[in-house]
């Protein structure tokens, strides 16, 4: 069941802001136990005997300890700012992670042992993979089915919660004060498309920070789809109109959204392939629009956890992550014609906010 507890409107602020960071330190202890209990269990029965994994640094935990407290009292300051409403702080199904971490302990074996043999094409064989890009063909993460699956989509969202020690929701919601600030110049309704909208958790926060826009999602996996659609039916507002296709190219046409956004794409990507997604942005945004992309640090920012990053995409099946921590992704967005480019830090991710000119 989701938790809609009104918490702004019977208890002071201060105890709200310390009951929400409370809840964060409570879930980043146990993402820690479950990764590291996980671990210690996947090196006694999946060694990987030929990988050479840097050891995490204490040098590493309190530059990320201080990270971690920043990203927090971000997330508190926009909602107490009313950017989105304090309850999407709290907001938890109960059931549904549950279900989903039981499932995620079922399915560890199997990963583990991907990961041991470098199996990143294992795929489910009812799939027709010739209708997907070369790219996309293979199990990021090491997940079962890839992208490919309702099994696999209906533990992604614990696992992105896990790896991000409890934080990945935090950063997703990043994208929503400069989208509320950058949208804030259009007197009509404005149109909003979320690209690789995977389980629909940005379009979640999207609709509960703009209750009247329109809502759009892409993204290329029909499973994933149907996972966001099942999220998102739940809420009494106007369900965003969900696609399947790739953003490659964008089946939408020029000038048709006044907002963007972008979670976790573009470092699962070519180089080339980034370019040709942000041109796409580009095209089907209006002038004086605004784009909003989140995605993985970079080592130009962050070179103390050169070490934790180089490790990700040795534990990740991430194919793209070496050329994506050293891409200039200001420069692909000037080329495409953005101006106004910005970037933040937050946590483990960083984000660009660019505007289309007239």
């Amino acid at each position: 069941m989701q938790t809609n507890t009104n918490w702004d409107s019977f208890l002071p602020n201060d105890v709200v802001k310390n009951t929400y960071k409370t809840w964060q330190q409570i879930k980043a202890g146990l993402s820690l136990t479950h990764k590291n209990f996980s671990t210690d269990l996947r090196k006694f029965f999946f060694p990987l005997s030929e990988k050479r994994i840097k050891q995490f640094s204490p040098v590493d935990g309190s530059i990320l300890t201080v990270r971690f407290e920043q990203l927090l009292n971000e997330d508190w300051q926009d909602a107490e700012d009313g950017i989105y409403p304090i309850n999407l702080l709290f907001e938890v199904d109960w059931q549904e992670f549950f279900l989903a971490y039981v499932s995620l302990w079922l399915d560890n074996p199997s990963s583990w042992q991907r990961l041991q043999t470098e199996s990143f094409q294992d795929l489910p064989s009812n799939i027709n993979l010739d209708k997907y890009p070369q790219y996309y063909r293979r199990n990021f993460h090491y997940q079962t089915d890839g992208y490919f699956s309702d099994r696999s989509a209906n533990l992604y969202d614990v696992q992105v919660d896990i790896l991000f020690n409890g934080i990945a929701d935090s950063m997703r919601r990043r994208i929503l004060k400069p989208l509320k600030q950058g949208l804030s110049k259009f007197d009509e309704e404005v149109k909003i498309l979320d690209v690789a909208c995977g389980t629909g958790r940005s379009l979640r926060f999207l609709r509960a920070t703009f209750s009247t826009a329109s809502l759009y999602g892409i993204d290329l996996s029909s499973a994933y789809l149907r996972k966001a659609n099942q999220l998102l039916s739940q809420l009494p507002s106007e369900l965003p109109q969900l696609m399947e296709g790739n953003a490659e190219n964008l089946p939408y046409q020029e000038n048709y959204f006044q907002g963007i956004s972008n979670v976790f794409l573009l470092h699962e990507l070519p180089n080339p392939i980034r370019q040709k997604i942000i041109d796409e942005f580009f095209r089907v945004l209006q002038p004086h629009g605004i784009l909003v992309i989140c995605d993985s640090i970079q080592l130009s920012d962050s070179p103390e956890l050169e070490g934790m990053i180089n490790n990700f995409p040795l534990l990740f099946h991430e194919p793209f992550y070496h050329d994506y921590i050293k891409d200039d992704i200001e420069e692909k967005l000037a080329k495409s014609g953005f101006t106004d480019i910005k970037t933040t830090i937050h946590a483990f991710s960083k984000c660009w906010i660019a505007t289309k000119p007239d």
